[in-house]
């Protein structure tokens, strides 16, 4: 007996339910059962049964002030499954290994909890001598390029409940400890998109880290390359590290679900 194709199975109902469903994207919030009725090219009979069935179920609701239909909150439950089961860690995996086999250093995944930076994951470079891995390890925001990654995008009076009180504490000789200077520190780093640790945190070691968005838009955490100042030139940093993070960041961003 002949394997049927699977579109030979595909319900009718279901698939217009989901064309329904689709049609609100974009700067689409509201749709009309007229308009709906156009875009489907289905009678606003069968429209109206569309709707009532998704909003039963709670994917679709209707505002009461205009009649019009939205997306209802289970449609965002679902979406949030979605990216929690296809979470930061798993979708971090494969580009963090693309990262080094790029430009064989260490490359982590870290996330901001707290006012600290804790990374998640590492894949480590083949070289002999490279940085201590510090996976599950809290490490302070202000001299981590993971963590000037996150404060840069913080507003003034989250960035004061954020940081430690009195003066920050000093790692190192390159340690920001005025805030004034750090406050001058993060706007540059928003405005370039990406963080350099210049041996702020241990001495003679350096990192680049750039942000990583979810479909929300809002940070959820950082990719970083790290290694020893050594083969950490500036011109390195520049020409090479710098360009790797970035697209390592924005591939992370596009598998959470953000867009430009």
């Amino acid at each position: 007996m002949a394997k049927k194709d699977k579109s030979e199975y595909i319900i009718q109902a279901v698939s217009h339910a989901l064309d329904l469903l689709e049609q609100f994207h974009g700067d689409v919030d509201e749709l009309g059962v007229t308009e709906l009725s156009k875009r489907l090219k289905l009678h606003k009979n069968n429209v109206f049964r569309l709707l009532a069935t998704l909003e039963s179920r709670g994917y679709i609701e209707q505002n009461k002030a205009t009649e019009n239909y939205r997306l209802g909150l289970k449609s965002l439950e679902l979406g949030q499954t979605f990216i929690k089961q296809m979470g930061l860690l798993r979708q971090a995996k494969p580009i963090l290994d693309r990262l080094v086999g790029e430009c064989n250093e260490t490359s982590y995944v870290a996330i901001f909890k707290e006012g600290h930076i804790v990374y998640l994951d590492v894949v480590e470079t083949d070289l002999t001598v490279r940085v201590v891995s510090r996976v599950g390890s809290r490490l302070p925001a202000h001299c981590t390029a993971a963590g000037k990654v996150h404060l840069a995008n913080l507003s003034d009076e989250e960035l004061e409940a954020t940081l430690p009180r009195g003066e920050l504490k000093a790692f190192t000789s390159s340690t920001f400890t005025d805030r004034a200077k750090l406050k001058q520190e993060l706007k540059k780093v928003a405005d370039q998109g990406y963080a350099i640790d210049d041996e702020e945190l241990d001495p003679g070691v350096r990192c680049v880290a750039a942000p990583i968005r979810d479909y929300t838009r809002r940070i959820v955490g950082a990719v970083s390359i790290s290694g020893p100042s050594m083969r950490f030139s500036d011109e390195r940093i520049e020409k090479e590290l710098i360009p790797l993070v970035l697209q390592a960041g924005e591939d992370l961003s596009t598998r959470l679900g953000f867009h430009k």
